[in-house]
């Protein structure tokens, strides 16, 4: 197609964007910024690790392109490419604060996580939202999801987060590939080979419809790039992650007795009465919850017993100044993707509003409440009308409350008693300013199951397995965690189900321990300046961060 901007490549898409002649990419392709991870697992890296990063100018404004290359690695994120991404915001961030204006744009063409540099992803992905989080407060972060790839996992949840989204009729948008869906939930939730349904649900021309989107445009450069500069010169922000009471609302009118269709959805959407939500703190009930690290930490941490709430699956509490958040099962849960405490749609627009509610409450105090997460998470709930609803919205509100409760200047710390993983620990889990794990083989922190990795990237799981040895980024262990340095604290001696009055103790003191090492930081650099981040977990980043630096 002529002019397509979609046939181009990542260098080709920033370049086509940017006014003649003011094109200047950092940390290019001679900079040899090639992932240290990549080659031990036998594969062959890219020179400049699938991100393009290109200052210039449109229509004489200074902008920043962050442009991801999907046909390298499907534009997973790992930790070279994270942390490009992640400098080069923070560096617009620091221009924006000085009074230089600098409009960012990110061209989404990306699966998410690089599974091959999983736990490396997560981190990256987060500290992007984070960055992104930062800059709307100065001048709207532009999305552009033009094709081939589209956005998903991570990144799309990143995207939900994105002041304005343009994109064209070739692009599709999910947390959960259908692929992974089917892995993880069978073929009945979502059938991969069924291309009319898959497009349906996840094409552009459906989200649009439904809010998740703001433009769909043709496919042609100058189309995108009139976009664009529309959305600049009026400052365009949709605001996406702040309507919980709509889609509380909206789940409040779902009928869960009968499978949702995309007409029934479409009709819903258009017709719903939005009513403000507030969601009590837990109270002490008569009967026991579904079993979970996740619950019993959180009822030994706050003295309710047998907590209940409103929202079966998410219990809050104040305790000693303290707000304690936990995402927990429920066995009878009317969304029956979240009944062994996967965060779905109820719990990631829940959590959201919670905790957007305390910052709001704290606003005008001169300490704000400590946040305090108790993270057992299986994952993000795998489901068909997840995902027409828009399960990646959810859990950008959750992580985007988060992140603005941290800028605020509430103290945001995890308690991982339990497991940590993919979407889910987005959500709720890592914008935290320290992270306190316990010592146990039992919890798993990952990206995505072993079934659905080993599917995804095309390997047997011993295969996979044998790799977790050369790359600790790709384990699902606590202890290969630590190695990446992200730890404020791995607490030994104390297992996931040992919560006696003598540990509970103990776990309170660290975690004030934890806040009081804040000092006034609202930031994520603790994760780079541990000494097990800076002697080899975050290394490349590190190298990176001071190149973009450099050349800025």
């Amino acid at each position: 197609m002529k002019n397509s901007f979609v046939e181009l490549h990542a260098r080709e898409r920033a370049l086509s964007l940017l006014d003649a002649g003011t094109s200047k990419e950092l940390v290019g392709p001679l900079d040899d910024m090639i992932s240290p991870h990549l080659e031990p697992q036998d594969i062959v890296p890219e020179s400049d690790d699938g991100i393009v990063l290109m200052k210039g100018k449109i229509n004489d404004k200074n902008v920043l392109i962050v442009s991801i290359e999907g046909k390298f690695q499907g534009g997973g994120i790992g930790e070279v490419s994270g942390a490009k991404i992640v400098a080069a915001l923070e560096k617009a961030l620091e221009d924006n604060k000085n009074g230089k204006t600098i409009y960012p744009i990110i061209v989404l063409d990306t699966g998410g996580v690089r599974l091959q540099e999983a736990n490396y992803g997560l981190l990256s992905i987060s500290e992007i939202q984070n960055a992104v989080i930062a800059l709307k407060k100065y001048v709207p972060v532009i999305g552009l999801i033009p094709g081939r790839v589209g956005s998903f996992g991570g990144m799309s949840i990143t995207a939900s987060i994105l002041s304005y989204l343009i994109t064209t009729n070739k692009a599709r948008i999910g947390l959960n590939g259908p692929e992974v869906i089917e892995q993880e939930a069978g073929v009945r939730e979502f059938d991969s080979s069924d291309k009319n349904l898959i497009w349906n649900t996840l094409g552009t021309n459906q989200r649009l419809k439904t809010g998740l989107v703001d433009e769909v445009v043709e496919d042609t450069v100058d189309n995108i790039k009139a976009s664009i500069v529309d959305a600049i010169d009026k400052k365009k922000d949709s605001k996406r992650t702040e309507q919980t009471d709509f889609y509380l609302s909206l789940l409040d009118e779902l009928d869960l007795s009968k499978k949702l269709d995309i007409p029934t959805y479409d009709k819903l959407y258009k017709n719903i009465k939005v009513t403000k939500h507030e969601i009590p703190e837990a109270t002490a009930g008569d009967k026991a919850g579904t079993k979970s690290r996740g619950r019993l930490w959180f009822e030994k941490l706050t003295g309710i017993k047998n907590a209940t709430s409103p929202v079966s699956t998410v219990l809050h509490a104040n305790k000693d100044g303290k707000e304690y958040i936990a995402i927990v099962p429920d066995e009878n849960n009317d969304f029956p993707r979240v009944r062994e405490g996967e965060v779905g749609l109820q719990e990631g627009f829940a959590v959201g509003n919670i905790v957007n509610n305390i910052v709001a409450e704290d606003k005008d105090k001169d300490t704000k409440r400590p946040i305090i997460l108790v993270v057992d998470v299986p994952s993000q709930a795998y489901g068909y009308q997840e995902e027409l609803i828009g399960i990646h919205l959810a859990l950008g509100s959750s992580a985007a409350a988060y992140a603005k409760a941290r800028q605020a200047g509430h103290p945001v710390i995890d308690f991982i008693p339990g497991d940590a993983v993919s979407g889910g620990f987005l959500a709720h889990g890592l914008q935290s300013n320290r992270m306190i794990a316990l010592d146990d083989d039992s919890i798993t922190i990952q990206a995505m199951s072993k079934a659905s990795a080993a599917r995804i990237t095309q390997r047997t799981i011993a295969e996979l397995e044998e790799a977790t040895k050369h790359v600790p980024a790709m384990a699902y262990d606590i202890d290969n965690y630590e190695k990446l340095g992200a730890l404020y604290k791995l607490v030994k001696g104390i297992g996931s189900w040992d919560a006696t009055d003598e540990n509970v103790a103990k776990v309170k003191e660290l975690i004030q321990g934890a806040i009081d090492s804040l000092d006034g930081d609202r930031t994520l650099h603790f994760r780079y300046q541990t000494p097990i981040a800076i002697e080899s977990g975050r290394k490349a980043t590190l190298k990176v961060r001071k190149l973009v630096d450099e050349q800025w």
